[in-house]
């Protein structure tokens, strides 16, 4: 399932097209924009998305063999909640 899809299903329940764009995209925005801060977005039962920092570290070039130093990075993380874990495993049904 693309976005597409995404606000194709939310449209069917909520009836109309537009206003299911404009959610979508609102929780998507703001999720980005909150863990772009360093906050923590939690959803019970879903799931908690975060930012977490990658440490430098040195890598290797898989053509020539040379050592590459890869800087320090922070990116995103999620972590699945007991539900969705649930739902996924086929311990729970929605």
């Amino acid at each position: 399932m693309n976005k597409r899809d995404l606000i194709d299903a939310i449209s069917d329940r909520l009836g109309d097209k537009k206003t299911a764009t404009e959610a979508v995209n609102a929780v998507l925005e703001t999720i980005q924009q909150t863990v772009a801060k360093g906050d923590k977005v939690a959803i019970t039962g879903f799931g908690v998305f975060e930012k977490s920092e990658r440490a430098p570290r040195t890598a290797r070039n898989p053509a020539t063999g040379a050592a590459i130093d890869v800087p320090a990075s922070f990116v995103p993380k999620f972590r699945p909640g007991s539900d969705f874990k649930a739902l996924v495993n086929g311990e729970k049904t929605k």
